[in-house]
């Protein structure tokens, strides 16, 4: 049987081209999880490869929208008329090619717009992805004025994790809200009126277990934060110019494990509830718009705490506080304690806390070398001590000396003190250089 050279050279390119397009045949919904590793730019071009990619793109489970990416870094300063207008109108249509009714499990979307008629098409879109099942939500959304977001927003029967931003005011919150799968809730500086986050927005959420809210520069803080789900909360807090008139920060979440805390000392806390409490962050600054701040709410309601992390600007607080009649409680359960000082009143407090702390085991230092309080202070249970980003300086050496009321022997690996012996380690751990010094016995 004869068999001419083009024939053969014309099967091998046929079974090329096949080998090289054997991803079309498989299934659709295939194609759709291979096109959600994309980002969803990347996933939309990919309807130009055939006629069979023509819809393909429209079965990704995730979706990612940012009104930046129909936008050039010049046109930042172009955005007025003619100009904008085709911008938005570009974006939508790109948005509104995905609009569909098969399953989706993230959706994101970040734009900006200047009238109130555009929040219909934001509200569709949104509406859509409930619809579809979605699971995690972000809205990252930039405007002037007062946005209503679809009920169905605030009812999500599927909705697990739901990020809201940013500098938004999204008026009262209707009541009925009802959220029974969100788990995680992430605000960024949204205008929430009178206790709308507190006695609407929270309740609505039974098995919530992580709540972080930041205000930066934005007015509308909410000033209590309730809820008995919830084991992980952030809040951060920075406008200074509000802070006289909020009357006090309460915390009442009686299954907290975790508190990351960052915020101006206010005049008072009026209920902190925080019993379960097992590691907390402060990062609270003096100002002088409240010269007294009474922190004796919020040192007493986490008293329970095993790990606490002080930034300097809380150990100075802390320590203004105590000088003017804060008595510090008992920290019963305290085995971890990271201290950072940068002055003299920050290492005033140290010796208290220590003294207060009677099963402290590791002590974290940071900022030796600006130690500056006389006397030895009493580690007896502590049994690692870290001193952090330390330069082996002899003023450091000499505060650690003050500290332990000891004399270094053994070459220098060894610090004896009048009742234990402490080996001592450089370590090199997360760019900073460590002194560990572990306690055995004399």
């Amino acid at each position: 049987m004869y068999v001419s050279c083009s024939s053969l050279a014309k099967g091998t390119i046929k079974e090329e081209a096949g080998l090289r397009d054997a991803i079309s045949w498989l299934p659709e919904e295939v194609l759709g999880s291979i096109l959600s590793l994309l980002p969803t730019k990347q996933a939309a071009s990919t309807s130009v490869l055939a006629k069979k990619w023509r819809h393909v793109f429209k079965l990704v489970h995730n979706l990612d929208f940012d009104d930046y990416d129909v936008r050039q870094p010049e046109e930042e300063e172009e955005e007025g008329g003619r100009k904008w207008d085709l911008i938005r109108e570009s974006f939508r249509k790109f948005v509104d090619a995905f609009q569909c009714a098969s399953p989706i499990k993230k959706f994101s979307l970040k734009c900006h717009f200047r009238e109130k008629s555009e929040m219909a098409h934001v509200n569709g879109w949104i509406c859509n992805a409930l619809a579809r099942g979605v699971l995690e939500m972000s809205l990252d959304l930039w405007t002037a004025f007062e946005v209503f977001l679809p009920c169905a927003l605030l009812t999500s029967k599927t909705l697990v994790k739901l990020t809201l931003g940013s500098q938004l005011c999204l008026g009262n919150i209707p009541p009925g809200v009802s959220l029974p799968a969100l788990k995680s809730l992430f605000i960024d500086s949204i205008f929430f009126t009178y206790g709308d986050l507190c006695n609407v927005l929270l309740p609505g959420c039974p098995v919530l277990e992580e709540l972080s809210v930041l205000h930066v520069d934005f007015v509308g803080v909410p000033f209590c934060i309730s809820s008995r789900s919830i084991k992980k909360l952030s809040v951060s807090y920075k406008l200074e110019s509000e802070i006289t008139t909020m009357p006090g920060m309460s915390f009442h979440a009686p299954n907290l494990v975790s508190l990351n805390y960052s915020d101006y000392a206010l005049e008072e806390y009026p209920q902190v509830d925080l019993e379960s409490l097992v590691q907390a962050w402060l990062n609270i600054h003096y100002s002088k718009l409240i010269k007294r701040p009474d922190m004796s709410g919020l040192i007493n309601g986490i008293s329970n705490v095993h790990t606490l992390h002080l930034t300097p600007a809380s150990t100075n607080v802390i320590s203004r506080c105590v000088k003017h009649g804060l008595s510090l409680p008992l920290f019963k359960n305290l085995i971890n304690l990271i201290f950072w000082g940068d002055n003299k009143r920050c290492w005033k407090l140290l010796p208290c806390l220590i003294k207060q702390s009677p099963n402290l085991c590791t002590l974290l230092i940071h900022g030796l070398d600006e130690y500056t309080c006389d006397g030895t202070m009493h580690l007896v249970k502590v049994k690692v001590l870290h001193l952090l980003a330390v330069g082996g300086t002899a003023r450091e050496l000499e505060h650690l000396m003050s500290i332990l009321g000891g004399v270094l022997v053994d070459d220098g690996h060894i610090l004896q003190t009048r009742h234990s012996r402490w080996s001592c380690i450089i370590q090199l751990q997360d760019r900073f250089r460590f002194l560990r010094l572990s306690k055995s016995s004399c």
